[in-house]
């Protein structure tokens, strides 16, 4: 009786105590919300917008996932600030590289974000994770980028509403922001995004929330919706995955118009920057170039073919879990798709290998199975896609870049 009444007291305590902290903080980064949601606009194209109560002024394109020091170099040079990485990519050696590219850069002229990778264990998150687990992910990322802080830190791949009101990730959050290992904290959404977003809001603790959204997503309206919410609570918005897999077929390579794509996403004006993965300078300079009229023309509109009553089933998943309860072999059929997605779409295999190296194959039950009963909301075929990718992990990882 008396721990339970501990354990009440204590959950009160630390949400009063990190509400009292910042309170003062969410109210004035909320007038602060109101005085800069007006974009600005300079360097000829460049477009600036508010990361919220940060204050931080990004331009609307970013940079996600760099794997080429080379291309973090050129786009630093040509007027991006922030960069969004996880610890999770090429297993630490993309903070390192980072932290190598940017060793000679004012600490000032760059944002760099990273975080606790979550979406292993979306199930049972707030069971599988400790507050120790969160430190020690900043602390080893910082060695790894050889920095004193990061900007922002994040709960990667937050599964839902319990997670983000979840007092010890909250306390474990608050204490590496005020112990000044990072500058702002927030959380990152794969799936659930509207109800992660209004959670986030409910928190009062986070300063920015990094969201899938794009044209191809189901309910985007949702997210829309909870995005705009956010926004006027003073939250930064950041979204990732605007190019919707890349393909609408990547077997007869037929893409997505990239910058199409990424106008969608970024012309909604509660949303402040998109972190896409650029391949190569020639997408680098197409996505900023995307700043030149971030309206929709009717040939992008065509080209997202946003009038047509369906589309292609493409690489995108949903991670709308319903092919979860559908599976004879109980595995984690969202995570897999994301791997052919990182493959196929993002031209990426090592991540793709990273992706499902957790999964133990001999649970892969598929080739066993006469027929498959999964009906992918997204149209996929199910047991190809998986027994395809699959087969990756047991590729050296020399083989895959």
């Amino acid at each position: 009786m008396r721990s339970g009444k501990l354990s009440l007291n204590r959950r009160r305590f630390i949400k009063n105590g990190i509400q009292g902290v910042t309170g003062a903080l969410v109210a004035g980064g909320m007038l602060r919300h109101q005085l800069f949601s007006e974009e600005v606009t300079n360097k000829g194209q460049w477009v600036y917008r508010t990361l919220g109560r940060t204050g931080l002024k990004l331009p609307v394109v970013s940079l996600g996932g760099p794997r080429d020091p080379a291309l973090i170099t050129a786009a630093l040079d040509r007027g991006i600030r922030h960069i969004n990485t996880s610890p999770e990519y090429e297993k630490g050696n993309q903070e390192t590289m980072i932290g190598e590219t940017l060793k000679n850069r004012s600490r000032h002229s760059f944002v760099l974000a990273t975080g606790f990778p979550m979406w292993r264990k979306p199930k049972d998150q707030t069971k599988a994770f400790t507050q120790a687990d969160i430190t020690g992910s900043l602390e080893a990322s910082l060695r790894r980028f050889n920095l004193d802080f990061v900007d922002i830190f994040y709960l990667m791949g937050v599964s839902g509403r319990e997670a983000v009101l979840h007092p010890p990730f909250m306390e474990a959050m608050a204490s590496l922001k005020k112990n000044g290992k990072t500058r702002f904290i927030g959380l990152s959404a794969h799936q659930n995004e509207p109800e992660v977003l209004s959670a986030s809001i409910e928190g009062r603790i986070y300063d920015v929330v990094l969201t899938a959204y794009n044209f191809r997503k189901i309910y985007k309206e949702e997210i829309q919706s909870a995005i705009t919410a956010a926004d006027k609570a003073g939250l930064g918005i950041i979204v990732m995955k605007t190019q919707a897999g890349v393909f609408w077929d990547h077997r007869t390579k037929d893409m997505i118009n990239m910058k199409a794509a990424l106008k969608w996403a970024v012309r909604d004006r509660s949303v402040h920057t998109a972190v896409p993965e650029f391949a190569s300078l020639e997408e680098l300079n197409a996505g900023i170039s995307v700043m030149e009229n971030l309206e929709l023309t009717p040939e992008d509109i065509r080209d997202l073919r946003l009038e047509e009553g369906s589309s292609p089933a493409g690489l995108f998943c949903q991670n709308c879990q319903a092919c979860l309860s559908q599976c004879r072999g109980d595995f984690d059929i969202p995570t897999i798709m994301r791997s052919y997605m990182y493959r196929y779409g993002y031209r990426n295999p090592l991540k793709a290998k990273r992706a499902i190296e957790h999964l133990d194959p001999s649970r892969i039950l598929c080739a066993d199975c006469p027929d498959c009963s999964v009906q992918c909301r997204a149209g996929f075929n199910v047991k190809e896609r998986v027994l395809d990718i699959m087969r990756i992990q047991a590729v050296p990882d020399s083989f895959l870049g």
